[in-house]
């Protein structure tokens, strides 16, 4: 799978914890920008009927629909972790 689709996604107050970026870090070029999502939860409106795509911001993670999770449980796939967001 090659997700190229980048969707800004991230529901900030329903996810468990988000931390960004600050000044007093002192990586200037990351102030703003996700540091940390625990419990991400992500808005489905935005995301509509995209199947697989990485939360802009935070693109260490996939996000696949019920449908391609499916599919690939049904294919045996090694080396993924499903987590409802």
């Amino acid at each position: 799978m090659n997700a190229v689709q980048v969707v800004k996604c991230i529901d900030d107050q329903a996810s468990r914890e988000v931390r960004y970026w600050t000044p007093e870090d002192g990586r200037p070029e990351k102030t703003g920008q996700y540091r940390a999502v625990y419990g991400m939860r992500i808005d489905a409106d935005r995301v509509g009927a995209t199947r697989l795509l990485r939360p802009q911001g935070w693109t260490i993670s996939l996000i696949v629909s019920d449908e391609v999770r499916t599919a690939l449980s049904r294919l045996g796939a090694t080396g993924v972790r499903f987590e409802e967001v």
